[in-house]
């Protein structure tokens, strides 16, 4: 999850001068959408391996 909170700061780095530098508005924020893009799929590889381990958790209990 420290990933995912570094990736979406990256993002925020980004979009801050963007809202204040109309030269380089629209190169920020797609750079936002790259990291805001790493980060959710970093949280859903974080979620699918959690989902993998508890079913594998409760058919150890069910057996």
């Amino acid at each position: 999850m420290e990933k995912v909170r570094r990736l979406r700061a990256m993002g925020s780095m980004c979009r801050q001068p963007a809202a204040y530098n109309g030269m380089n508005k629209w190169k920020l924020l797609a750079e936002a959408e790259y990291w805001e893009h790493l980060a959710e799929i970093e949280l859903s590889a974080y979620f699918q391996e959690c989902n993998a381990v508890s079913s594998t958790s409760s058919h150890d209990l069910v057996a």
